[in-house]
């Protein structure tokens, strides 16, 4: 597993020496652009529009757009001294919270830690740690010329590094437009949608999710390299454009509702259902 960082991470006096891996990958499927006539990837040059010339690598620089037309241009030499001066910091863990307390919306990228030279021990304390408390530690990590918030939390038997965004990168929920301030719904309406959820509940099982426009894509690639037929395959039923609520609650239980068991009782008539909240 490629490292992509080195570093250390610290918590009160004790010092992990640590690597960092990432921890997912992009399995998109990469397509080219072609010119039609002759098939030949297309090039992308880097062109001045005032001056119409192809511009070289060591013919740009970088610069912030502070209003529109005016810049502050940054040298490479004082980018490259602020990198370095975040870099060679270790890394504190600040706080320990709940994780709980975050929500996913925080979230970022994800990267293992294994340790470094000599860190097996320290590394074991903070594992253990973390999870006879459980808490996760809260810290601050420059990877990549970016300064990133970090949760440090135990997966399974190792250590995970997930970045989050700063408070101010995260768009406030408040500026969503068309939100109903209240809900307009009924007790029937609600009763019927918590049912369908009940029928839906389940244990939650990564490994029964795939990606089926990514797997249909290869597919076709697959049969047109191979100088097979490209067959389509039949159409989806289209359902229909139910826009009664109700209705369209109804239709979801009747198709969810599991063929071998006898029908969900309904236990909430009685009392007003009670909306579990999550913390």
């Amino acid at each position: 597993m490629h490292t992509i960082w080195k570093g250390s991470i610290s918590f009160g006096l004790v010092n992990i020496p640590i690597k960092l891996h990432s921890a997912t990958e992009d399995r998109d499927v990469k397509l080219r652009t072609l010119h039609k006539d002759c098939h030949s990837p297309i090039k992308y040059e880097k062109v001045c529009p005032v001056c119409n010339v192809e511009v070289k690598p060591e013919q740009i620089v970088k610069a912030y757009e502070y209003t529109k037309g005016k810049f502050v241009v940054l040298d490479d030499e004082e980018l490259e001294k602020l990198k370095k001066d975040n870099e060679d910091k270790a890394v504190e863990i600040i706080d320990f919270v709940k994780m709980e307390e975050i929500d996913p919306i925080y979230y970022d990228r994800s990267y293992y830690m294994s340790p470094g030279e000599n860190g097996g021990k320290a590394y074991s304390l903070l594992r253990k740690a973390l999870a006879e408390a459980g808490k996760v530690g809260i810290a601050k990590i420059m990877i990549r010329s970016k300064e990133q918030m970090a949760v440090i939390r135990v997966l399974e038997n190792t250590l995970v590094m997930e970045t989050i965004h700063f408070p101010d990168e995260v768009r406030s929920s408040q500026d969503v437009p068309n939100v109903p301030e209240e809900d307009k719904v009924t007790k029937k309406e609600l009763d019927t949608a918590i049912l369908l959820i009940d029928q839906l509940t389940t244990e939650f099982d990564a490994s029964k999710y795939t990606d089926e426009y990514r797997t249909a894509l290869l597919d076709l690639i697959e049969s047109k390299r191979s100088g097979q037929e490209v067959v389509t395959s039949a159409e989806k039923e289209v359902k229909a454009n139910v826009t009664d609520l109700m209705a369209a609650l109804q239709a979801s239980i009747d198709q969810t509702k599991p063929a071998n068991k006898e029908p969900v009782k309904k236990k909430r008539a009685a009392a007003k259902p009670k909306l579990k909240k999550e913390a």
